[in-house]
């Protein structure tokens, strides 16, 4: 048993932050599906304490719900779909992003997806069918949206046709703007508010300034809070005489490695994938390897 679990671990740790994110999503479906099972509860209730609510009076005694919706999933093909799009997203995002970058837009995405919902419905109440909101995609949406406007004239190949990022991300915006006039209006509200995030980041990121620093900020300061660590209150230091200033060989290498790479993202922002040489693109693609 202690193999077992030894190996899981291992298995996780060898994950990227999304993919982290998936394990996450499809464990607590599962919790809910036992649950539901065991307590006998009915569909779409085993997780209601994770929901997001409608009503800014509920939600002010479960602010963590903003965020938490953003894992809870009652059908199957819902997290199934959900989790796809959020792979392979995922890798491409990666490839080209850090992982602190991914997980900014995830949860700014959820976040603005959910204040969207929430102020659709307090508005349009007779328009919204649903009084909670559960599911990944709003999140999902920033990610994808994220990549079509910091890349718009990168093309995918569909078929026999080329594609530029921005005809996929304004296809999907459309989509669901029409699906505000059918039975998931509070859902696609909430695709919205996450798309509309992915565009302002990734058009404000172009420019340099990332929007999301004070939020990843945030974040580490609450891990930080409930971390229970301990750490020794009396270190030994030891000199280590091959460090320059203060800093090692890979410090430097490190440092110019990441230089390189954000020369290369910097190129393809001002004149996109296609600009880019054959060697800069091979070097892209072995630093998301």
């Amino acid at each position: 048993m202690t193999s077992l679990a030894q190996d899981i671990k291992t298995k996780l740790a060898r994950l990227n932050v999304l993919e982290k994110i998936i394990a996450v999503n499809v464990i607590i479906f599962l919790f809910g599906f036992v649950l539901s099972l065991i307590m006998g509860y009915s569909n779409g209730v085993s997780l209601s304490w994770l929901e997001l609510p409608s009503d800014f009076e509920t939600f002010i005694l479960k602010p963590w719900s903003i965020i938490t919706y953003a894992f809870a999933h009652y059908d199957f093909f819902h997290i199934l779909f959900n989790m796809l799009w959020l792979y392979v997203i995922g890798q491409w995002f990666l490839n080209l992003f850090n992982p602190k970058l991914a997980l900014n837009v995830y949860f700014l995405g959820a976040i603005s997806g959910g204040l969207l919902f929430m102020i659709g419905y307090n508005i349009f109440p007779s328009l919204l069918a649903t009084s909670s909101l559960v599911g990944a995609s709003a999140s999902v949406r920033a990610l994808l949206i994220f990549l079509c406007a910091y890349m718009p004239n990168k093309e995918l190949r569909f078929f026999t046709i080329n594609l530029k990022l921005w005809y996929i991300g304004l296809a999907i915006v459309i989509v669901d703007v029409i699906g505000l006039f059918g039975l998931n209006t509070g859902g696609n509200l909430a695709h919205l508010g996450g798309a509309l995030l992915g565009y302002v980041y990734a058009k404000q990121f172009a420019k340099g300034h990332d929007i999301g620093k004070g939020f990843g900020k945030f974040m580490d300061a609450f891990v930080d809070f409930f971390s229970f660590s301990k750490k020794s209150p009396l270190k030994t230091v030891h000199k280590n005489k091959s460090k320059v200033g203060g800093y090692t060989k890979a410090d430097f290498d490190e440092f110019n490695h990441q230089k390189k790479i954000d020369v290369i993202l910097d190129k393809i922002s001002k004149s996109g994938y296609e600009s880019l040489t054959a060697e800069e693109k091979e070097y892209l693609f072995r630093a998301g390897k």
